[in-house]
């Protein structure tokens, strides 16, 4: 088990996942990257686990990736981008598939600043929750000379439009944890001190939830980013056709017409 990562598994089924590296503001090396990618992939086949929360150890969530100690397999012969190029294929790429397509809903509890690489990350969850004193920094562009990654580049202008999406990146500017909220980057914003039981209790409630029918419904979302209304009402009858047959929506009905609450976890 890798020390980058800190595991928490509760009785409601929460694993809570910390990045442990608060001397650099958890900065994404490649201890950090593959013990997260190791503890999201256990978790799938983990039937323990009914939800997770990510978040970071320490004053901030993620400050993007680690420029002087990434800690990567040596990259002899090759270019600063041939040799970043294998480790967003072999590291970083597969970690935001990891999140994003999780069996588990994932919720996201930003403590504190997320930065370059950080913001992708931070935005990957299913339900993004941030203490008010977070802020949200694209500064791949103004710093650097290079696009945002690890997801950024497609969540950020999907979530809030081109226009502001250009203005994050090309000006570098900390946008709060309020702003963040206000232009729908994220869901929340909480104060400081309420983050990590505000996101346990809504982590809680995914948990005892039908968490298959959950992650078909983050997936019709993303889906249709990127089709037509008609193609998007031809996957909904695919999906209802599955779901309406599913144990989850008989336990539902059942509950309904018996006048109590739905228990799905019995149903796993």
């Amino acid at each position: 088990m890798s020390e980058a990562i800190l595991q928490e598994l509760n009785n409601d089924g929460v694993l809570k996942l910390s990045l442990n590296r608060p001397e650099v503001l958890n900065a994404m090396n490649a201890e950090l990257i593959m013990g997260l990618l190791d503890a999201l992939n256990n978790a799938k086949g983990d039937k323990e686990v009914r939800s997770i929360m990510i978040t970071g150890n320490g004053r901030g969530f993620c400050s993007g990736a680690d420029l002087i100690e990434g800690g990567w397999p040596t990259t002899k012969g090759l270019s600063a981008g041939e040799a970043a190029s294998v480790n967003m294929e072999n590291a970083f790429n597969p970690l935001v598939k990891a999140i994003t397509q999780s069996s588990k809903p994932v919720v996201n509890a930003i403590n504190g600043i997320a930065a370059g690489g950080g913001v992708g990350l931070a935005l990957a969850g299913d339900i993004v929750v941030a203490a008010e004193s977070a802020k949200f920094k694209l500064v791949f562009g103004p710093n650097l000379g290079i696009i945002s990654d690890v997801g950024a580049s497609w969540f950020v202008p999907n979530l809030i439009g081109r226009a502001r999406a250009n203005g994050m990146g090309l000006l570098g500017e900390d946008i709060s944890a309020k702003q963040a909220k206000d232009w729908g980057l994220i869901w929340d914003c909480v104060p400081d001190e309420e983050l990590i039981t505000a996101c346990e209790e809504i982590a809680t409630k995914l948990a005892n939830g039908p968490i298959e029918g959950l992650k078909a419904i983050v997936k019709a979302h993303d889906k249709a980013l990127a089709g037509t209304l008609s193609e998007q009402l031809d996957y909904e009858k695919e999906t209802q056709r599955v779901r309406l047959d599913s144990k989850d929506f008989k336990e539902g009905v059942s509950a309904f017409a018996e006048k109590r609450k739905p228990n799905f976890r019995d149903l796993s």
